[in-house]
């Protein structure tokens, strides 16, 4: 039996990423938070900011006996656009860059060959950052599954809605399950 594992990823508004990742089968839980900047435990009105340094970022603990590392990558390449530099829509700023967080060199040679097989899939080059992971801040208590908590909220019905529909609707044509 092979030990849980997780792995740290930043495409734009932690939020839309949350909810995608709760609903992918083999995760077991996702933490809303930041990672890679250069101040100790950041607030969210801060990161916010775009002057922490730090990424809007998803901790996803996952079984690696139902997802693979590559499956997760390649979610998360799909889920939002790996070619905008801190951007994702209307959300601007170094905080909503796109980033995966490695955890090893082996980590960091799948999250390599994963950007590699989906950069033919876009015109424009990936931008999403390669760094090792150093350390996760976990945001406050509103920012966790947002999503769930305020579905009536009009960021997730105008953004986060579609992105889940898009989503739910890719792993059904594909012939997996949600």
């Amino acid at each position: 039996m092979m030990k849980n594992k997780s792995i740290t990823l930043g495409g734009g508004c932690f939020w839309c990423t949350e909810a995608i990742f709760r609903e992918t089968i083999g995760v077991l839980g996702v933490r809303s938070g930041f990672s890679g900047g250069f101040i100790k435990h950041p607030p969210y009105r801060e990161v916010r900011t775009g002057r922490t340094g730090h990424a809007e970022v998803i901790e996803i603990s996952y079984d690696p006996e139902k997802i693979s590392l590559q499956e997760l990558l390649e979610i998360h390449l799909m889920t939002h656009d790996p070619t905008t530099l801190n951007q994702q829509g209307a959300d601007k700023g170094n905080q909503y860059r796109s980033i995966i967080l490695y955890g090893d060199d082996n980590e960091k040679i799948v999250a390599e060959e994963a950007i590699k097989k989906f950069q033919s899939l876009y015109t424009n080059p990936i931008v999403t950052e390669l760094q090792p992971f150093a350390v996760f801040y976990e945001a406050e208590e509103a920012h966790q599954n947002y999503y769930q908590e305020n579905p009536e909220a009009p960021y997730c019905q105008l953004v986060i809605s579609p992105k889940l529909t898009k989503y739910r609707e890719s792993r059904t044509n594909n012939g997996s399950k949600v």
